[in-house]
């Protein structure tokens, strides 16, 4: 491919770095720990008042850096997505059509010219392109830093930075509300909890159906329709209101006729301590709802052949007290960005499941701050990973990708969150999570429903309906 001047930036810097050396796929990797400094030559910035004056200044209301970085190949943040931005002709409801339709690949990394980017690649990345030096690819388009949110959870953020605090050994938040709890973190614990609490809208409906190919690729679609309530995001609300519960997650299997029926209903606390995740199952064979204590940490989730555990749904979620966790620092990285092109309606799931991982051909990756945090097993607890390491978007705090270690410190599996702007809400958020299994040759998928209507965030939802008695009313329709 032609070389680009942007490209010939991204090499120069790679060189300047110095090139990290190719690894075996048996092999344990450590993450570099290259910082993105702000201005006062940290990438902690402080939590005092005249820090948090910088909010929508210098910084984004989120706490990112608002300008973009010395090369060019990160442009400043202008406000993200808007409704100026939207597509000719696009009305709220209708699949997401791209606002980047006319953006041309930069350049492709593959196997044989990975290493020339390996200063801006995950380990699991690099890992990956060892594992399937044929198919592998990533297109790299122009950074377009789109994450946007509403208005009014922008300034719920700044009050958030003057108040929010973590309690039960990081388990748990107080004294926020609506927003993001910590826009200038302090530690990893703060970190993780922008993720889990960023603003998903009050509540919606999605079909997650999810592909768990073969190692040659063949798969059957199991059709995963799902509901989420999240009070906590409720205009006016605090975490008063919300009885401990960040969030009601309703999933129900319908196809195919095997899983048919089968119901899973969450109750996600904010505060783990005071009161753990709450789950209950409705079997249809059994016509009975049961408590589900197993529904968290590595048991694996629904119909996943064992390729996803139930902390991996949203990449990260639940307890976090089975790890000691830790800032590594900040990178640029290419991570999965603005994925419209997976999610198009164009799109059949043949056009996106290929053996091994899917279709990079509709993949789209882009240059983006990220901050990096490792969670290492806590000595006496247990879980089949070892160590995991996470890279969160700076813009949106969504972990856009991480690399799972097994007990033996080599590298396993690496998840990636294909995400976009819904722009109606707006919100950044994965339109498909996929984990490549690259020790079997595996993967799974979750989000391919390109055939399916589009995902709501603004249901009139009620938390009555998300009970253990409703869920045996509704599994007995």
């Amino acid at each position: 491919m032609k070389q680009t001047p942007q490209r010939n930036v991204f090499c120069r810097k790679a060189a300047r770095k110095g090139v990290l050396a190719a690894a075996l796929i048996g092999l344990s990797f450590s993450a570099s720990a290259q910082t993105v400094p702000d201005e006062q030559g940290d990438y902690i910035i402080p939590r005092t008042e005249a820090n948090i004056a910088r909010l929508g200044e210098d910084l984004t209301p989120m706490g990112s850096l608002r300008a973009g970085n010395a090369d060019g190949t990160i442009p400043e943040w202008t406000g993200g997505l808007g409704r100026d931005d939207w597509p000719a002709g696009y009305e709220p409801g209708d699949r997401h059509p791209d606002p980047y339709a006319d953006d041309e690949p930069l350049f492709v990394i593959t196997a044989e010219n990975y290493q020339d980017y390996a200063d801006q690649l995950s380990a699991g990345h690099k890992a990956a392109f060892e594992r399937y030096p044929d198919t592998f690819r990533m297109k790299i388009y122009p950074s377009r830093r789109s994450a946007s949110f509403p208005e009014r959870i922008y300034e719920a953020t700044r009050s958030n930075a003057s108040t929010g605090q973590l309690v039960a050994a990081g388990e748990g938040v107080v004294d926020v509300a609506e927003g993001l709890p910590f826009p200038l973190p302090q530690n990893a614990y703060e970190l993780v909890w922008n993720h889990k609490m960023k603003y998903k809208g009050t509540g919606g409906r999605r079909y997650f159906n999810q592909v768990v190919p073969t190692a040659g690729g063949n798969y059957q679609l199991i059709r995963l329709r799902e509901e989420f309530l999240g009070l906590y995001y409720v205009e006016g609300n605090t975490i008063a209101d919300t009885n401990n519960i960040l969030l009601y997650f309703f999933q129900e299997v319908e196809s195919p006729a095997r899983l048919a029926g089968n119901i899973l209903l969450v109750h996600e606390s904010l505060n783990q301590v005071e009161q753990p995740r709450q789950a209950w199952i409705y079997n249809p064979g059994q016509r009975r709802v049961r408590r589900a204590p197993n529904v968290a940490y590595d048991n694996p989730g629904t119909a996943s052949d064992g390729l996803r555990t139930n902390d991996m749904t949203d990449m990260f979620n639940g307890a976090m007290d089975r790890f000691n966790w830790e800032i590594v620092g900040q990178r640029e990285m290419f991570i999965p960005y603005n994925s419209y092109q997976a999610h198009s309606d164009e799109l059949e799931p043949d056009d996106l499941v290929t053996p091994g991982h899917l279709n990079p051909e509709h993949m789209r990756y882009e240059v983006h701050r990220v901050w990096v945090v490792e969670a290492n097993l806590r000595e006496g607890t247990r879980h089949i990973n070892a160590r995991r390491t996470m890279y969160l978007d700076a813009d949106s705090y969504q972990i856009a990708i991480i690399d799972h270690y097994d007990q033996r410190g080599n590298m396993w599996r690496v998840s990636e969150a294909h995400s976009i702007n819904y722009y109606d809400v707006p919100t950044l958020w994965v339109t498909i999570e996929s984990t490549m299994d690259l020790q079997s040759g595996r993967y799974i998928a979750n989000g391919i429903d390109n055939q399916d209507p589009v995902m709501t965030f603004d249901e009139d939802l009620s938390a009555s309906d998300y009970t253990p008695q409703a869920l045996r009313v509704r599994g007995r329709r």
